[in-house]
């Protein structure tokens, strides 16, 4: 399930901007031969398992579902922590990322699926490194009337159909996350627009937003 909050993350409470030096990567194991390592823009094929710090917790696998997630790195679309953390791998190679909250979901968390101020770990193995295609513009997929700016009305619209499509594709598999996330959808919204309107004055502009966008409008 964390594969469809990765993702959202980039319109969440991982916005904050902030750097933190307290990412810990550990080098599990790497192949005899190495020809290629990770680079922001390249698409990244991964197999991960989440646990919690705190208590071992297992949140999520992509194991349990026998299907690799799939990224742009340096895009934004999932939380800073992986970003930072998968620069400079190799296929093949295996690492243990150990992910303080300020680089993962901060003081908000995610749901009911990460608690507030976690410290998350992930074991994780490259897959693939593909070439990614251009990133989607979300901020011009959610601005509809095309005004350069997000009212909280159309921010809902498009949290609310995202994750109805999320829960749409795990096709039987247990959805109480996202049925949970989307029951709190307003809420959601609410964090979006702490992080995101830093003017408050009820608009996210093209400049406020820290989303996957464009320069151009």
């Amino acid at each position: 399930m964390l594969k469809s909050i990765l993702v959202f993350s980039c319109l969440l409470v991982a916005f904050s901007g902030v750097h933190c030096d307290d990412l810990k990567v550990d080098v599990i194991s790497t192949p005899e031969i190495c020809d290629q390592k990770t680079k922001n823009g390249d698409s990244l094929t991964m197999h991960y398992t989440g646990t919690l710090q705190a208590d071992g917790k297992k949140f999520d696998s992509s194991f349990d579902r026998d299907q690799p997630f799939t990224f742009q790195l340096g895009a934004g679309q999932v939380i800073k922590g992986w970003d930072q953390g998968l620069l400079n791998m190799c296929v093949g190679e295996k690492r243990k990322l150990t992910i303080p909250p300020q680089l993962g979901y901060g003081d908000q968390g995610a749901g009911n699926v990460i608690p507030p101020k976690a410290t998350l770990v992930f074991e994780v193995e490259l897959i693939n490194i593909g070439n990614a295609p251009a990133a989607t513009n979300v901020f011009k997929e959610i601005d509809e009337n095309a005004d350069k700016q997000l009212s909280r009305e159309e921010v809902i619209v498009y949290v609310s159909e995202y994750l109805k499509k999320q829960m749409t594709a795990v096709e039987g598999q247990d959805s109480d996350e996202l049925k949970n996330m989307l029951q709190e959808n307003d809420k959601l919204v609410e964090e979006i627009f702490q992080h995101e309107d830093k003017d408050k004055n009820g608009f996210i502009s093209h400049d406020e937003f820290s989303g996957p966008k464009h320069d151009e409008l």
